[in-house]
């Protein structure tokens, strides 16, 4: 039998299963983020720019391009707390710290190597960035000085801390979760999550679970307190690259090489739904209030150009009549 919810959600995307897309840069998108009250979207792209949505009833109306970086934005996340300050990590070895009331770019912070993950800490005191040479380091969110740094012997592939703010956790290309306590960065456990290259991580918003992608194609969901693997999603057959987990925790989206995104139900492992998708997808993000989820392709502009790529967001969950 098919829990309540998983109704409830089915009848929600039966009657709002439309994606719509919007224009947001001149070279694809590898990330897409949503404000803490959830008004503002952010993407970040190979074209060096950050953009700035706003969400009106069904649509994002372009506020901002954020320009700056010397190289491709990579990832970008919000402040938890302050809906008006994002950060964004690039390859031209810096980081930098925007507010969507200024529009300006309120610090630069040089760093030591290519960025390509970067986290700002529930409590939203310290940024945490790593680069390619899986270096990870911690910057005071205030100061903007470096308060610590590690240099990890394995494959850095995503960062973040738990809900509690006391433990760091990154996934490895040895297929392994390595915990830091926080914040003294000592190792608290090492756990052999996948058979290959861990991609991906994501706390969800109640903090009972956290979730792991792996080049296995597998995405696995994780008990936070017991530090036990509770079940196993396996409906996409390329690497996992992206995952996120709606407000209510009770729905978590992956996505990969796949030419859809698949929606389970936390709770039971089931599907509850699938997005189509024409090309490979590099990030997605649940809105932090409604059922919408934000995502990013790796679409071609269509069929005169195929060599140019879109760089459009898109959103689900619309109204099929809007």
């Amino acid at each position: 039998m098919a829990s309540s919810y998983h109704q409830e959600m089915q009848e929600v995307f039966r009657n709002n299963n439309k994606s719509r897309e919007f224009p947001a840069h001149n070279a694809k998108v590898h990330s897409v983020a949503w404000s803490c009250d959830g008004k503002r979207l952010a993407s970040g792209s190979f074209d060096k720019t950050a953009s700035v949505f706003v969400l009106e009833k069904d649509r994002l109306v372009k506020e901002n391009n954020y320009r700056g970086h010397g190289d491709s934005v990579d990832q970008l996340c919000w402040h938890p707390t302050n809906p008006d300050l994002f950060v964004t990590a690039s390859g031209d070895k810096t980081i930098r710290i925007w507010d969507v009331r200024t529009t300006k770019c309120m610090a630069t912070i040089s760093t030591k190597g290519e960025n390509i993950n970067i986290c700002w800490s529930p409590d939203g005191q310290t940024i945490a960035v790593g680069n390619k040479d899986d270096v990870v380091t911690f910057i005071d969110a205030k100061t903007h000085r470096p308060r610590a740094e590690e240099q990890f012997k394995f494959e850095v592939n995503e960062i973040s801390w738990n809900n509690d703010n006391d433990m760091f956790f990154l996934t490895n290309g040895n297929g392994c979760i390595n915990i830091l306590s926080y914040p003294d960065l000592k190792l608290i456990q090492s756990i052999n999550a996948h058979p290959s290259n861990c991609i991906c991580i994501k706390f969800d918003p109640t903090g009972k679970y956290f979730a792991t992608g792996s080049a296995d194609a597998l995405v696995s969901l994780w008990d936070v307190e017991e530090l036990v693997c509770v079940r196993c999603f396996s409906r996409l057959d390329w690497p996992v690259r992206t995952l996120s987990f709606s407000h209510d925790g009770k729905m978590l989206a992956s996505a990969s090489e796949d030419h859809f995104i698949d929606i389970a139900e936390v709770e039971t492992g089931e599907k509850l739904w699938e997005i189509q998708c024409e090309s490979p997808t590099f990030t997605v993000a649940w809105h932090p209030k409604r059922p919408l989820l934000a995502y990013a392709c790796d679409d071609k502009e269509g069929k005169y150009d195929s060599n140019r790529e879109a760089g459009t967001v898109k959103l689900f969950g619309l109204p099929n009549d809007s």
